[in-house]
């Protein structure tokens, strides 16, 4: 996957926007004002923040040597994720599941606008 799939296909959820709250470089998706991803697009290698249910975050460490606690983050709630040491199906299914996970923690009437219950 490219910083370009990557950008559009973060950008591609309801109301997902991209911000640069930190530096110009570091990339900012969120959803209703709440991070899903963060990523230096234009780093090498391409790596992506991505928020995980805390039990499946350990276990795909163990399973990946290209997924490891989040960089400056919540290590038990984040992984980051080296996007060239998975084939993209994995990626976009970590991206989208990092989505839903902060999308389940909006408030109901957020939810509903999001077609997301």
């Amino acid at each position: 996957m490219t910083p370009e799939q990557l950008r559009a296909f973060c950008l591609g959820f309801n109301a997902a926007v991209e911000e640069f709250p930190f530096t110009p470089q570091t990339s900012v998706f969120k959803v209703m004002g709440k991070v899903f991803a963060l990523s230096a697009l234009d780093a090498e290698p391409l790596k992506v923040n991505l928020k995980c249910e805390p039990e499946l975050a350990v276990r795909l460490r163990e399973e990946h040597a290209a997924i490891v606690p989040g960089y400056h983050m919540n290590k038990r709630h984040w992984n980051t994720v080296t996007v060239s040491g998975l084939p993209d199906a994995p990626v976009r299914e970590l991206v989208e599941d990092s989505y839903d996970l902060v999308v389940a923690g909006l408030p109901r009437a957020e939810r509903l606008r999001l077609d997301r219950p």
